[in-house]
């Protein structure tokens, strides 16, 4: 790991987390409505998610420059999606969307 990386993990945990807080530390929060409560629990994997796009979706190249990669990244984050919306939990995805990369890579590799 780079360590002109760690400024990047502190701001990721800075904005995602007062979220993934808010239900713990704010009184009353289990009285707001469901939807509301529903919201405040999935901003954080969402945030983490937006950030996380550009490491899947862009690529660059040797002079620096973007590009859009395309590539087996793409059916692991879509898969971690979809067990996500569907299990309302965030580990499940994750260890999937893990999982097919790392048996791809595996698989190219070999």
């Amino acid at each position: 790991m780079k360590a002109d990386l760690v400024w990047l993990a502190a701001l990721m945990a800075a904005v995602t987390y007062p979220w993934r807080a808010a239900p713990l530390l704010v009184p009353g929060m289990h009285r707001l409505p469901m939807r509301v409560q529903e919201y405040f629990r999935l901003v954080g994997p969402a945030v983490l998610a937006a950030l996380a796009a550009v490491n899947v979706m862009v690529a660059i190249d040797a002079q620096r420059r973007p590009s859009v990669h395309v590539g087996i990244e793409w059916i692991a984050v879509g898969v971690c999606v979809l067990l996500v919306a569907a299990r309302r939990g965030l580990l499940v995805g994750l260890v999937a969307a893990a999982a097919i990369a790392a048996v791809a890579r595996a698989v190219v590799i070999a």
